[in-house]
């Protein structure tokens, strides 16, 4: 069932995400475009009921005033905008409106239907992905996270065996997680599952390379090329399917926003990218991804696993990766996932994991003064991604996984527990 969509142009509000969300709880669809889109470009967007135009603080860029084109006025679908005052469009607010207005718009002026549910946004987008790649095949990053495992999913009901789906090691994976990942795929799912240890050529690439953003482009970089290496050995590959979500989109940048970091998937990727990318979970916040991959019927324990950002371990080995850290990271994160799940706590926080700084402290081990590694565990709670709080953990639960990690991981003498929100942090150190 094709589902009615309000169109959303970000003419530089930082509410665009409040404001979608807030209509897709209203069950109608809501998708955020760029504010210079044009009305052929409107156009090929189906059943699209509304648009609001979202102006907001960053509405002047390099010095000038941007508008949405004229044309957007007279398209023939309804239009309101929000701290925008345009001659030409009669509905006009200074701040976003209460719900009910909202409402009022999206049901009374556009006439939509609350038809927006998962099972309808599968549907679509198995419509939407077999008319986009015809009978050609889709070469899939697989690294066994919710995002691409829920897209491998949904590729897999669209396509079949068209798609080929590659996991990489490139040897910045948390404990045992390569070998979980070709299990599940090849034996249980019976994906198209190509298997690529790249560890020593990736890190290779990263050696004292310290700066966060060079160190996700290179491993961004890195990866389409070993996707186009893996592309060769296989015949009518030209597209690439990858499991894009809009907060990734958002904190790469956009034309109204700063970037915050480049995601692998965004702002990693190569000028001359051999490949037609294929994205359609691009518009589902995280939460919305996992729901879509319930309704995929992927189990439980995949659907809500930890996240896990594309560079692996490469932005939680803080600086310069050097094997030794990349190890206190692999280890020191195993044990504080298995304690964490010994708690309860895995199905109660919704991100959890360890980082090392590229410094070491003074300790005392064996009686005698030594240098060693910090671990700092950071745990935290968020629905959207956009935000987060930190999670209130006992005492006695770090007191155990401080006293496991410094007996069991022998570079590591100091645990610490990082407190800030997000903002002014992000979930991630780098």
């Amino acid at each position: 069932m094709k589902q009615d969509m309000i169109v959303i142009l970000d003419l530089g509000s930082t509410e665009n995400t409040v404001l979608a969300r807030a209509i897709r709880d209203m069950g109608v669809y809501s998708e955020i475009h760029p504010h210079d889109i044009t009305a052929d470009e409107l156009g090929k967007l189906e059943n699209v009921k509304g648009i609001i135009i979202n102006g907001g603080e960053n509405r002047v860029v390099d010095g000038v005033a941007i508008d949405v084109n004229d044309e957007i006025y007279s398209c023939g679908i309804p239009v309101i905008a929000i701290d925008h005052a345009p001659a030409k469009c009669a509905d006009k607010y200074d701040t976003i409106p209460s719900d009910d207005v909202i409402k009022a718009f999206v049901f009374d002026t556009c006439k939509s239907e609350a038809n927006w549910n998962m099972k309808n946004f599968v549907e679509d987008q198995i419509e939407l992905v077999r008319r986009q790649v015809g009978d050609k095949k889709v070469l899939l990053a697989l690294s066994g996270g919710v995002d691409s495992s829920v897209v491998a999913a949904l590729l897999i009901k669209a396509i079949g065996k068209q798609l080929v789906c590659v996991h990489v090691n490139h040897g910045l994976m948390r404990k045992n997680e390569s070998e979980g990942v070709v299990k599940l795929f090849r034996d249980e799912l019976d994906a198209n599952l190509i298997y690529v240890d790249a560890t020593d050529r990736f890190l290779g690439k990263l050696e004292n390379v310290a700066d966060p953003e060079q160190k996700r482009k290179i491993i961004g970089g890195e990866f389409i090329r070993v996707f186009e290496e893996e592309a060769r050995k296989l015949e009518g590959i030209d597209y690439l399917g990858q499991g894009t979500i809009y907060p990734d989109i958002i904190e790469s940048g956009t034309k109204t926003a700063k970037c915050v970091k480049s995601h692998h998937n965004v702002g990693g990727l190569p000028e001359d990218l051999q490949f037609e990318l294929v994205e359609p979970l691009a518009q589902l916040f995280k939460d919305e991804v996992r729901a879509c991959g319930i309704e995929l019927g992927l189990p439980a324990e995949m659907v809500y696993r930890q996240p896990f950002p594309g560079p692996g371990l490469g932005v939680r080995c803080l600086g310069a990766i050097t094997r030794d850290r990349l190890e206190a990271v692999r280890e020191s994160d195993a044990i504080l996932r298995e304690e964490f799940a010994k708690a309860g706590l895995d199905k109660k926080v919704w991100q959890y994991f360890t980082v090392v700084p590229d410094f070491k402290a003074v300790g005392v081990r064996d009686n005698a003064r030594s240098m060693g590694y910090m671990v700092v565990i950071r745990a935290v709670n968020t629905i959207d991604a956009m935000t987060a709080t930190i999670e209130r953990v006992d005492y006695e639960i770090l007191e155990r996984v401080c006293d496991r990690i410094t007996a069991e991981v022998p570079s590591v003498n100091r645990v610490c527990y990082e407190l800030t929100k997000k903002p002014v942090a992000t979930i991630e150190f780098e």
